[in-house]
Formats: C-alpha cells, structure tokens, sequence
C-alpha cells in the first residue's frame, strides 16, 4: 500500500502546475527493433511491429504527463539502403499505423505533424500523412513529431536553399525559420536506445543544448517507467546553456 502510494506521489512529482520540471520537447532515437527481434528469433518485421506499439505506449504517456513535443526518428534519410523488401514494409507500417493512429490522436488530444523530405514518398503514402496531420490540427495537447526521410544535412541544406530562394540575410533566426521544425522550440532532453551513443544525423541544429540520456535498453522494451526514471534524472540536472 504505501509502495503503491510512493509510486503516485513519485509521479505526480514529475509535473507541477506549469509543467516548469518537464522537458517541453522529447527527442528520441528508437534503436534496437532488429536487434530485439533477432534475440527473440523473430523476423527484423517484428520487431518494427514491437516498435510500433511502444511508440503509441510513450506517445500517450507523454500526452498524459504534459510534454508538448514529441519527436521521434521514424526513417532516416540513409535507411533507403537497407534491403527493398524491409523498407517496403516500414513502408506499409507507416501507412497502417498513421491510418490506425487517427483515433488515439484523437482521443488523446495529440496533433500529428511529420518533418523530412516527404516527397520521396507514394502520393499514397503522402496523402495519408497530409491528411492525418489536417484531421489533428486542432489538438492542443502534445504534438507528436515523426521525422520521416529525415537527415539534419539534408534538412540545413533544404534550409539555406530556402534562404537564397527569399533572398534572405543568413542568421540564426532565419536559418531556423526556414527548418522544417520551424515554431517547434529547442528539443531539451535527446533519447536513444539499445546502447550506441551517437545522434546518427537527428535534429543536429535543434539539440544544441538538449540533455542526452543514452539507454541499453532496445526500444521495442523501453517503457513509461524507464521514460519516467529519465525525467527524474533530468530533473536533478542544471542547464545553464553557457553560463556559470
């Protein structure tokens, strides 16, 4: 009962009446689905099936917890080299999910919004992003984030094309204006699983002065506790972006 009690109170901790403890915006890296099949002797497939079910289960506890940004490395823009048939199925998998998706963004109060060069994609494919994102405009809770083709190269490239194109002046306010998160603030606290320690190309502008957790944890098992754990350590950490 009283562990029970603990668990509550540990939790309700997280959050205080503006959110001020709270990372406003959560980056994750989800590593480790293929690795996690193959100690299961599954196929690579099934472990983007698990994958997807965790990104629904942390989805909706960050939408419970009050974090406003979301954003999670769905397709890098170097994945179209793995095998055709895996990436015909992530392929189908984002399709599916988006289209089974609708409801809990609904439900949850979730807005949906998707970043990268999204047209690599089927006009299929396409059309499902665009109207997911249209039909959870209006949500005013967290913003779930999924960056899809996605490379930060590619993007700061796409970025200073977008400069010259408005002729305009190269700074950092307008380099960020023309970035495809562009009124998505800073990312404060960066993810990944499954135990590399590197940030693979993912939102590099943006976590200039993001707190990094790395976890060994492959991200078809990491769960709202361990998401929990991570917030209280960052909640112990001073950010003083420069300063003394």
């Amino acid at each position: 009962m009283y562990l029970f009690l603990y668990l509550l109170l540990y939790k309700s901790s997280l959050v205080n009446s503006n959110n001020q403890s709270l990372p406003k915006h959560i980056a994750i890296i989800m590593d480790g689905n293929g690795r996690w099949a193959k100690e299961q002797g599954l196929k690579r497939t099934a472990g983007h099936e698990e994958g997807a079910k965790t990104v629904r289960k942390i989805t909706q506890h960050c939408a419970k917890l009050g974090i406003s940004y979301l954003t999670l490395y769905a397709f890098s823009t170097e994945n179209w080299s793995r095998p055709k048939l895996e990436v015909e199925f992530l392929m189908k998998l984002l399709e599916q999910y988006l289209k089974s998706e609708l409801s809990v963004y609904l439900q949850n109060n979730i807005q949906f919004k998707a970043i990268g060069d999204l047209s690599k994609f089927s006009n299929t494919l396409q059309k499902t992003i665009k109207e997911t994102e249209q039909k959870t405009d209006h949500c005013t809770g967290l913003t779930q984030v999924l960056a899809l083709n996605y490379g930060s190269r590619d993007e700061i490239t796409r970025a200073v094309k977008k400069l010259y194109d408005k002729s305009l002046e190269i700074t950092e306010e307008n380099i960020t204006t023309c970035l495809d998160t562009a009124n998505i603030p800073d990312v404060d606290l960066l993810i990944r699983t499954s135990g590399e320690v590197r940030v693979s190309n993912y939102l590099l502008w943006q976590i200039a002065y993001a707190e990094m957790f790395f976890t060994k944890t492959y991200w078809p098992e990491f769960d709202s506790n361990e998401l929990d754990d991570i917030l209280s350590d960052f909640n112990s950490r001073e950010r003083r972006y420069g300063g003394i």
